[in-house]
Order: C-alpha cells, then sequence, then structure tokens
C-alpha cells in the first residue's frame, strides 16, 4: 500500500489540456493580462499537468509559454508563476544555478536543496543542470565551496544514501558511539567522521543512531553539531540532522525564518512552496502550528500581498489555527520534541563573567572620578559595570560607602539619565532587589503589566523566588502576595499567588506519576471550562520542570493534541499567557526569553523595560544561551537586533552599547 498523499496540489481529475492551453493564451491577449485566470489555473494543476499544458501551448500558439508568462506578469508573482512551470528537477537545478554563478554564493538555498532532496531527486537534478547549463554541478560546486563544507556537499550530490529500509542494527550502537568520539569525546573534531556516517546512513538507521547518541552524550547530535562545529559547514550538519528527524519540521522553520525578522526572503519562500507542494505541505503546515502556535497560511497573509500572496495561499492550502489534533506524523514529531527535551542536558551559559583582576578600591574610585566635576564619563561606568559580576558589584557598592562615605546608586541615579540610568542601576541591584523592583514597576500606576509579572513567577526558582519576596518586602513594606492580590484577580491572581510561594517540586521526573498526570490533563480537555483550568493550574504550578516535560510528552500520545495549542484554543486572557508561558518555559527557557526579546524589539517602539529587565536579570545566567535561540528562531542575531532595530531616540549612544556589551558578541 503506497504513502498516503501529504501534499496540497494534486492531479486535476477532469484535466482538458488543450482548453487549459487556451484557457492561458486568453489570459494573456489583448492589453493586460487576467492574472486571477493565471493563478486559478496553474495552482490547480499537478506539475506533470503544467507540463503538457507547456506543450500543448506551443503546439496550438507556436509560442512558448513560460516566456508569456514572464512577458505579461511582474515581480514576486511572475517568479511564482515560473517557477510552477518549471519540473521539479529542473527547478531545483536553476535554484543551485542561481545559487553558485556571480560573485558570491548562496550557501543557504545550496544547503536546504541537497541536505533534504531523496536520491532519485538529486540524480534528476545533475541530469537537468547537465542538460539547461551544459556543466557539470559537481565540478561547479567544488570550484565556489572549500572545505568540509564541500566535501559534505559533494557526498550528498552523489545521491548515495543507503534506503530508508536499511537499518544496520548491529551498527546502530557503533555508530553513534563512533559520533561521540568524534567530538565531544575528544580535543578537536574528526569532521571526516561525520561526513562519512551522516552523509551515507540511511534515514531511519541515523533516527535510531541519534536515539541512542542522546544516551551516551546527555545532549542532542545537534547541540554536539553547535559545539564541535562552525560556519557553513555547521549549518549543512544541522540541515542534514534535522532532515533526518523531519523534513516537515525542517521546511516549517524556514519558512518561519524567511518570512520573520528583517524582511522577507522571498527566493526561499517561493522555493520551498513550489517544491514541496505535491510532497509534504499538510505536514509542514502541522509542524510550523506545533513549532510557532500561529498557522502558515496566517503567516502569508501577513507577510505578503496582492496576486503573490494568493497565489502562495492557494499552495499552502488552508488554515490550521482552527485545528486541534494531529495527523500521525505531527503526533510524532511533537512526542519526539518533548521527549528531546526532556532527555537533553543544556549547558547554561552567561555573557557576564568575574572580573579576573578585581580590585573594588580602584573601581570605587573610577566611578567617583568618572562621575565628579562638569559631566560625566558615561564610557567609564559602563566599561566597569558591565565587565564586573553581579557579586562584584555589590563588593564595589560597600566599598564606594565605605571609602568615599557616599551612595553609589544615588550617585549613579544624579549622573544618568533615562534608560541608560535604568540599565546601569538594575545592574547595580541584587537579583532578588532587581526582580522586586520589576514586579513593583508591573504592578504600580493605571494598569498592571501582567506579561512582566508572567515572565518573572513563571521562569524563576524556588530560592530566586523566595529572595525576591523579602526583598519586596523590606523595599515596600508589603508582602508580594498581598500587592499581587490587590493588583490582580480571578483565576490569574490564583496562578500568581501560587508561583509566588516559591514551592514548586524540585527534582526529576516520576514516570509513573507523569503518566497520571497526563491523563489527567487529557481528561481535563473535555471538562466545562472551569475544571479544565483548576486541573491545568493544580498540576502546571507545582511540578518540576523535569517532571512536566514528561507529562507534556505522555499528554500527546494520551490526547493527540498539543498542550499548547490545547491552551491557545481553550483558554483566553492572563489566565492563558501564564500557562502558555509554563509550558514554553518548560520546553525551552532561553527560547522563551529569545521571543520575548524579540517582541521587545519588533513592532511600535521598543519595550525598553522588558529588554532591560532580560538583558540584565539573564546576562549571568543563560543570555548565551538566548542569543544562540534568537539567531536560529529569526535569523537574525540578537547583536543585530539591538544594532538595527534601536537606533531611534533614546535607544542609541550609551544605551544601546550598554546593551551590546552584555549581549556579549555577534553570532
Amino acid at each position: 500500500m503506497g504513502k498516503e498523499f501529504r501534499g496540497t496540489i494534486a492531479v486535476q481529475p477532469d484535466f482538458d489540456v488543450g482548453s487549459d492551453a487556451e484557457t492561458l493564451y486568453n489570459a494573456m491577449k489583448g492589453f493586460g493580462s487576467d492574472k486571477e485566470a493565471i493563478l486559478n489555473l496553474i495552482t490547480s494543476r499537478s506539475n506533470a499537468q503544467r507540463q503538457e499544458i507547456r506543450g500543448a501551448y506551443k503546439s496550438q500558439y507556436g509560442k512558448d509559454l513560460i516566456g508569456d508568462l514572464k512577458y505579461e506578469l511582474t515581480g514576486k508573482f511572475e517568479r511564482l508563476i515560473v517557477c510552477l512551470m518549471r519540473p521539479p528537477a529542473y527547478h531545483d537545478a536553476k535554484e543551485i544555478r542561481d545559487a553558485i554563478k556571480g560573485a558570491g554564493t548562496d550557501e543557504k538555498c545550496l544547503i536546504e536543496i541537497l541536505a533534504s532532496r531523496t536520491n532519485e531527486q538529486i540524480h534528476n537534478m545533475v541530469a537537468a543542470y547537465k542538460d539547461a547549463y551544459d556543466r557539470d554541478l559537481e565540478e561547479d560546486v567544488i570550484g565556489d565551496t572549500s572545505g568540509h563544507f564541500k566535501k559534505m556537499l559533494i557526498v550528498l550530490l552523489q545521491g548515495s544514501r543507503e534506503e530508508d529500509d536499511v537499518v544496520s542494527e548491529d551498527l546502530v550502537e557503533q555508530d553513534a558511539q563512533e559520533l561521540y568520539d568524534a567530538g565531544e569525546a575528544q580535543w578537536g573534531t574528526d569532521e571526516a567522521k561525520f561526513i562519512m556516517l551522516l552523509g551515507n546512513r540511511s534515514v531511519t538507521h541515523l533516527q535510531l543512531v541519534f536515539d541512542e547518541y542522546e544516551k551516551i552524550a546527555e545532549k542532542s547530535i545537534e547541540d554536539s553539531i553547535k559545539s564541535e562545529l562552525s560556519g557553513d559547514f555547521e549549518r549543512l550538519m544541522l540541515a542534514v540532522v534535522q532532515c533526518i528527524r523531519s523534513k516537515p519540521m525542517y521546511f516549517a522553520k524556514r519558512l518561519y525564518k524567511s518570512m520573520k525578522g528583517l524582511g522577507t526572503a522571498d527566493n526561499t519562500l517561493i522555493r520551498i512552496m513550489v517544491s514541496r507542494s505535491e510532497i509534504d505541505m499538510l505536514d509542514i503546515r502541522e509542524c510550523f502550528r506545533l513549532r510557532y502556535e500561529k498557522s502558515l497560511y496566517n503567516m502569508i497573509q501577513d507577510d505578503t500581498s496582492g496576486e503573490y500572496m494568493r497565489t502562495l495561499l492557494k499552495l499552502c492550502g488552508g488554515d490550521d489555527d482552527i485545528a486541534g489534533e494531529f495527523f500521525p506524523e505531527a503526533a510524532q514529531i511533537a512526542y519526539k520534541m518533548w521527549e528531546i527535551s526532556s532527555m537533553t542536558k543544556v549547558q547554561l551559559r552567561g555573557t557576564v563573567q568575574p572580573y579576573q583582576d578585581f580590585d573594588p578600591a580602584s573601581d570605587a574610585q573610577a566611578l567617583r572620578k568618572a562621575m565628579k566635576g562638569f559631566g560625566t564619563d558615561e564610557d567609564t561606568i559602563i566599561e566597569i559595570l558591565t565587565h564586573r559580576s553581579n557579586a562584584q558589584r555589590q563588593e564595589i557598592r560597600r566599598t564606594f560607602k565605605s571609602l568615599l562615605g557616599r551612595d553609589l546608586m544615588a550617585d549613579l541615579k544624579s549622573e544618568l539619565s533615562k534608560n541608560l540610568e535604568r540599565l546601569i542601576l538594575g545592574l547595580m541591584m541584587t537579583p532578588a532587589e532587581f526582580d522586586a523592583k520589576m514586579m513593583k514597576k508591573a504592578m504600580e500606576g493605571a494598569g498592571t503589566d501582567e506579561h512582566s509579572l508572567i515572565e518573572i513567577l513563571v521562569t524563576r526558582n524556588n530560592q530566586e523566588i523566595q529572595e525576591m519576596c523579602s526583598a519586596y518586602k523590606k523595599a515596600y513594606k508589603k508582602s508580594l502576595e498581598d500587592a499581587i492580590a490587590s493588583e490582580t484577580s480571578g483565576r490569574f491572581k490564583r496562578i500568581l499567588i501560587s508561583l509566588a510561594q516559591g514551592a514548586r517540586e524540585e527534582g526529576p521526573a516520576d514516570m509513573a506519576r507523569a503518566l497520571e498526570d497526563a491523563q489527567e490533563l487529557a481528561d481535563a480537555c473535555n471538562a466545562d471550562s472551569d475544571d479544565m483550568e483548576d486541573k491545568f493550574m493544580s498540576i502546571l504550578c507545582t511540578r518540576s520542570f523535569p517532571h512536566l516535560r514528561k507529562v507534556f510528552q505522555e499528554f500527546v500520545r494520551c490526547s493527540n493534541k498539543d498542550i499548547e495549542q490545547i491552551i491557545k484554543k481553550e483558554m483566553s486572557g492572563d489566565f492563558k499567557n501564564a500557562m502558555f508561558a509554563i509550558v514554553r518555559s518548560v520546553k525551552n527557557q532561553p527560547s522563551y526569553f529569545s521571543d520575548r526579546l524579540y517582541k521587545a524589539m519588533k513592532g511600535l517602539g521598543t519595550d525598553d523595560r522588558a529588554l532591560i529587565r532580560i538583558m540584565v536579570s539573564r546576562s549571568e545566567i543563560d543570555l548565551f544561551n538566548i542569543r544562540k535561540e534568537f539567531k536560529e528562531t529569526h535569523d537574525a542575531s540578537l547583536h543585530e537586533f539591538i544594532q538595527v532595530e534601536m537606533l531611534v531616540g533614546d535607544t542609541s549612544g550609551d544605551y544601546r552599547k550598554t546593551l551590546l556589551i552584555l549581549c556579549g558578541g555577534e553570532d
């Protein structure tokens, strides 16, 4: 029995090639063209049928259909329609040719195509390249690339990967061990071993190898590649691994990046929508919704316009935002994502380290000199305070007082202004004082900043919450719990008060209990909304994060649903946002903060309070990891975003300089 069709463009059953050729001819005849007729016809025929239409068009009218389409249409819409009219192998060949000809090389295009195509697709593409350009593709790739990146591309170009039914069970453990020995277990990396195994073993075999690797290394193969390899070679090997795990998820990520960040990468968007429309677009849509909590359809609507948008939406085939249950492959991917999350031990890294030659007296004197007399030496203040750990800054505060008889915080406040002042004072507070201040700011004034309350209470551990509560009481003569109770209401208030106890369970997952919790959450999805929310709150606000990872993994199996999508669909308001934040933090806390930073800098103005809060509070914990997640998700570095998105008003100058130092570098 053949595999179920997972594309969105199928063979048109009542196909009349002559009539279609005539329709297209009439749509382009005379003054102007009927773009709607063109896009409707071409997006409702399979690629094989389009090739028949090309032949009939030439026979009936003595003209080249692609030539006429290029003449009549313009811009991105023309590129998209013309790409749809090429046979898949010739489309891939054209994309590769465009990627390597001229002054620069589009390495991302090379990576995407060669990492994702089957043996047969690669053989057909190589032949099409020779036919179309009278050139040898392998020779052109060799001439345009170098190093291990070139070697892996050449391996992939052979199209000789073992077929999926080839699994050497006796070699699974050996291959996993060899990958570990080639990277994590030694100083330096044996790139040849990575190339040989990842370039030749079957997909099914490598999936088993990756599972075994995680047991040996206590981290995913992706994390090892990120730490052991670099540059285009790293990106290529990551793409190969992601395609081994799930091509639909790989393409979902590529599509997201093509539409998110600084402008739209239309070439990438067109290439994927065209090449996957008859293969696995339904699965890509599911994976997109699973990872980004938004349908591909809606993102295309938000990011494109006109006939170009309408054609892309036809290829997309439908909106998944109303869906709740998974298709089989998406359910397996969701289960696997939670499994990887529960097994992987991530090494968290900050960007600010203790200063080696620390001299608090010297620093205190230098800071005093920077603020003495007419004007302020902001450069010195920034240089000192961004290169000292928080513990060292507290020592500077004490020394400043004992040596000079002055309050460093008061002096800084009087000498600095606006966002630079807020950022520097945030760095000078203890973490508990800073969190308490942020909680106070979120609740004072006319409105309450619920997102800030959620972010802080969801992401801090028990000790951090308890210390914050003590600092709040000391600074504001009122308990944090009382403040929350007076500023919030309903179930949202109950969630915040529960989290503010700092009493979340700690330790590893209890497997038997995780199964029970997952089933209770699944059963609650069928209860009325109040009972459902009570059950979700009782489990999500109290269980340890490692335990919740197993709960959410088993929830997929119990319900065939995604916990994030259930929260999004069945809950509302601040309660939904709090539950959602817990799930995102459990899955990948650096990724959660990465999204918060992106939202703080994107859109109408910069949310400086959120930006300062995250950059200060995570600089010694996991800001390096957050940076990596930012780059992975948004295809632009956090450093670049701070530079480009913040060039106006108070976000320039010393404030931006301080943020960039805390960021810790370009990725």
